[in-house]
């Protein structure tokens, strides 16, 4: 354990000493895996329970008891009385042997719903360190799309004031360029407090890290699994292994309740010192007691069968949370796989269509404004229609990559991998391993 925990120091000062390149969202999620507080709080309750499970299991601490007994009050001393004597025993309770393994198996049920929680935890981490990436992401290249528009409005506006000081240009074009300039500072400004909010959110999972610059391609992944494939792997979800182990407690719950209503043994041995003698001279021999007490459990109307009746209900009420769950989650894979088709599709559409036009039909536009054939509300109507197709088309690779992410979480496999795997466990007691994505400049 030393040894694992000075690698995962050494890895984690190795992804900090990272810090000029550009943040990607492969390290992104390493630092935020990397001793994170909630995953390590859930392991070391499950250890907790392991060590309890061994606890509960056991008999009861045996009591030892010594006194004196039989004391003449009226004087004498020790010795004046033949049923005076000082005692030393031991007194040991034997509960039910199945009441003590549903205590412990409950323990340990619980330990595995505390593992199931920290895997869990792990997957609701990356889920989320991903969304703010691509948050952050989409800011910073949206600001990056509108700063370079910019550009091209600031030289219509000097264009059209050419013009117009010359009086080829009426002042309604001069102002209508001045107006969606304008318009794109207040564009920015939007950018700037979505950034700003991406930012302080992925600063929760990564530190200060979150204040470099992001990278400037999106990972360009695998298709996500089948439908089906995805659907098998949902069983596995850790979530749904904790409602599994929620109900296992439950069932515990329900065999310790049964327990109770088998007797309980105590058994107390003794052993007493007698000084002095017996009337004809003889020594008085010492002492020995043994006692078995039964604990019987009669009258059980308010006590044990209420307390199984709790247990049952508790048990019922663990099987319907899980399996509400379960539909939860299923429905919302079935809705995220319809989803992210849904995006594909018109990711491509704009790629190979939209997008193409838009361009072009405003380079058609700004030729016919310069030879005096078209009109000045085309040419900003057309370039305005650029750049909003251009940044939809990032909203939607954004988008894309979102559902992936969703799609990921639900079916715990890697985004980077063709087929269903486990998400890595990046948990300290393995050290903060280094993942390798292999990432591509997106088109």
């Amino acid at each position: 354990m030393p040894l694992q925990c000075a690698l995962g120091a050494a890895l984690c000062v190795a992804v900090a000493a990272a810090s000029a390149a550009p943040l990607t969202l492969a390290e992104a999620e390493r630092r935020a895996l990397c001793a994170e507080p909630g995953a390590i709080a859930l392991s070391e309750q499950a250890a907790a329970f392991d060590e309890l499970a061994v606890a509960v299991g056991a008999l009861p601490t045996p009591q030892i008891r010594f006194g004196a007994a039989n004391l003449p009050l009226e004087g004498g001393g020790f010795r004046a009385e033949g049923m005076t004597h000082a005692q030393l025993g031991v007194r040991q309770a034997f509960p039910p042997s199945a009441a003590r393994a549903a205590a412990a198996q409950h323990e340990r049920t619980l330990a595995d719903e505390r593992r199931a929680q920290a895997e869990a935890r792990r997957r609701t981490v990356l889920l989320a360190v991903r969304n703010a990436w691509l948050d952050a992401f989409l800011a910073s290249r949206s600001r990056q799309l509108v700063l370079d528009s910019r550009g091209l409005f600031v030289d219509l506006v000097a264009v059209t004031r050419s013009l117009y000081t010359v009086g080829d240009k009426n002042q309604q074009d001069l102002l209508r360029a001045e107006l969606e300039r304008s318009h794109l500072e207040t564009r920015l400004v939007g950018i700037e407090q979505r950034n700003a909010e991406a930012r302080a959110t992925l600063s929760r999972w990564i530190g200060d890290a979150a204040k470099r610059l992001v990278d400037t391609a999106l990972p360009e992944w695998q298709p996500p699994p089948s439908l089906d494939e995805l659907h098998n792997a949902l069983a596995d979800h850790p979530v749904l292994v904790a409602a599994a182990a929620n109900v296992t407690v439950a069932d515990a719950v329900v065999a310790l309740a049964r327990s109770r209503y088998r007797p309980h043994w105590t058994l107390d041995a003794a052993y007493g010192y007698r000084d002095g003698g017996l009337p004809n001279g003889a020594p008085r021999s010492d002492i020995f007691s043994i006692t078995a007490t039964l604990n019987a459990p009669l009258f059980t109307a308010n006590r044990q069968d209420r307390r199984l009746r709790a247990a049952e209900a508790q048990r019922r009420a663990a099987v319907a949370t899980g399996d509400e769950t379960r539909h939860r989650l299923r429905a919302a894979l079935l809705h995220e796989h319809g989803r992210w088709a849904d995006i594909h599709r018109r990711v491509v559409l704009y790629r190979d269509a939209v997008l193409p036009q838009a361009r072009a039909n405003a380079e058609a536009a700004l030729a016919s404004y310069r030879s005096e054939a078209g009109d000045f509300a085309d040419v900003m109507r057309s370039y305005i229609n650029d750049l909003e197709v251009r940044l939809d088309l990032i909203r939607l690779r954004v988008d894309q990559r979102r559902s992936h992410v969703e799609l990921a979480y639900l079916g715990g496999f890697d985004p980077t991998a063709s087929a269903v795997a486990a998400v890595p466990n990046t948990s300290p007691a393995g050290g903060c391993e280094t993942r390798t994505d292999a990432w591509v400049d997106a088109p």
